[in-house]
């Protein structure tokens, strides 16, 4: 335990004329900066877009697999009369938690976006519609159909199957974009800095040349730049991270008609998932620099 936590130190604190090798400031300096602070910005906000879409796909689905509506098509005359026959039916069938025939005004309501406000329900042949709410066990949906095809005809039960599932399929693979979203620019920072740290090793070509001749080791060399990467690439991107925080902290006021925007968000504990970015960040600053650090003064020996 002791060892790595040497390592570590040794990490952070640094050498200071192994530091020397790498420059302090420079484009290569500041691209790796740039590069992660961008990244960590973006890996927030894929990752409050796959968490917001998993919680939507959990919603989406609970909500609609315990309730079901049932459509009733009928001439006025025997409308009253399906409507009871339904009521009795749903009033004996197992997994029925609660059962109503919705009001003019609540199906007006419903139809108001598509087709304004002043719909005249009662000159138009509207089905009407009765809500049913499933108990856990919930509902034998066929069994129910045979029922209602028996004792009212005028009657179609809509489980919302064929809503529920395209939802929740979407949200999923919202979801599933997200993660590799994280995935790719996680790959892409790698990269980035990669081709920050090969830059500067080239440009201090011959400081390296006379580190050797005064017997340096390889691994000394690469530890510099190792260090300067990964501090760098750690403080781009906890910068990054508390932008992307106050982004998503502070949205655009929506009405309810924007509630499914502004819930793509963090909450609860899923805004200490961000606080994992940096360090993150860091790890992959460090293998990648490593790996260039290491490689870059193989070819040049």
């Amino acid at each position: 335990m002791i060892k790595p936590l040497s390592k570590l130190a040794r990490l952070i604190l640094g050498d200071a004329q192994a530091d020397r090798v790498v420059p302090p400031t420079g484009f290569t300096a500041r691209l790796t900066v740039f590069a992660s602070a961008t990244m960590a910005f973006l890996a927030v906000f894929a990752l409050a877009l796959s968490l917001a879409t998993g919680r939507l796909a959990d919603r989406w689905g609970e909500a609609l697999a315990k309730s079901a509506t049932i459509r009733i098509s009928a001439p006025v005359d025997q409308m009253d009369a399906q409507i009871l026959a339904v009521t009795e039916i749903l009033a004996t069938t197992p997994g029925v938690k609660e059962a109503r025939p919705l009001s003019e005004d609540e199906q007006r309501a419903l139809l108001e976006p598509w087709f304004g406000p002043d719909l005249p329900l009662d000159r138009l042949p509207i089905p009407r519609l009765v809500e049913v709410i499933e108990d856990d066990e919930g509902i034998d949906a066929d069994g129910l159909r045979a029922r209602l095809a028996g004792e009212a005809p005028g009657a179609i039960l809509d489980d919302h199957a064929r809503w529920r599932e395209p939802l929740v399929k979407s949200a999923t693979r919202l979801r599933s974009l997200g993660w590799i979203a994280i995935a790719l620019i996680t790959t892409l920072a790698g990269v980035v800095i990669t081709l920050a740290a090969s830059a500067a090793l080239a440009a201090n070509e011959q400081v390296i040349r006379v580190l050797r001749l005064i017997g340096a080791r390889d691994s000394y060399i690469a530890r510099a730049f190792v260090r300067r990467y990964t501090l760098r690439a750690f403080g781009g991107a906890a910068v990054g991270t508390v932008l992307g925080m106050l982004a998503l902290f502070l949205p655009p006021a929506a009405g309810p008609e924007g509630g499914f925007l502004t819930g793509l968000g963090l909450q609860g504990l899923e805004w200490l998932w961000p606080l994992l970015i940096p360090p993150f960040a860091a790890l992959v600053a460090f293998f990648a620099t490593r790996h260039a650090a290491l490689s870059t003064l193989q070819e040049k020996r």
